[in-house]
């Protein structure tokens, strides 16, 4: 029952955003629109925002899911682009009512297991210390998200599998050049 009473708040939550501004949105907007009181609000969430970060998260995790190897990470980084689109108002609403390293650090935090899953299979048969690897997944940790931020800042004018079609073309062998010069830095 928990998870369906989080989900309808998410979803009245985002009905919510198409038509004012997240800074607009009350928690009483929210339950009552719900027909749940403030204290099953409070029981799941401290606030709106932190109602925010579960959506984010929870979005995030569902098109993530299968998407962490070598294999189809691009699909991954395709599907939180895409979903950042078809949540185009939620996401603008997030990038103007929070602030940004908040913003910065959840997504770090969301595309950390895509990178770090990638990075776990390049870096097999490489001389590499735990924090070498860690160094390049938090380089390409900050690339793609910085791409991210800057192209929401934009307005997200870009079709998503352009995007990720670029990221991936500059990305391509990135990974394993780097694992590359930090095995022969190691070496010296």
């Amino acid at each position: 029952m928990s998870d369906i009473t989080k989900k309808a708040m998410a979803g009245v939550l985002k009905e919510l955003l198409a038509k004012k501004p997240l800074s607009k949105i009350t928690i009483s907007d929210i339950t009552d629109e719900c027909g749940i009181n403030r204290q099953t609000f409070y029981y799941h969430f401290q606030d709106i925002y932190d109602l925010v970060e579960w959506i984010c998260i929870e979005d995030t995790e569902k098109v993530l899911k299968e998407n962490r190897t070598c294999s189809n990470w691009q699909e991954g980084l395709l599907s939180v682009f895409a979903l950042a689109q078809k949540d185009r108002v939620l996401i603008e609403n997030i990038y103007n009512s929070v602030s940004y390293e908040v913003l910065q650090e959840n997504l770090y935090r969301l595309v950390y297991p895509l990178i770090k899953g990638v990075a776990a299979e390049k870096a097999e048969g490489y001389s590499l210390r735990e924090e070498d690897i860690e160094f390049v997944v938090d380089f390409y940790k900050y690339a793609f998200v910085g791409y991210l931020l800057g192209w929401v800042k934009e307005g997200m004018r870009t079709e998503a599998s352009v995007i990720v079609k670029d990221i991936c073309a500059i990305a391509d062998g990135g990974m394993e050049r780097a694992f590359e010069t930090v095995g022969r830095k190691n070496l010296l």
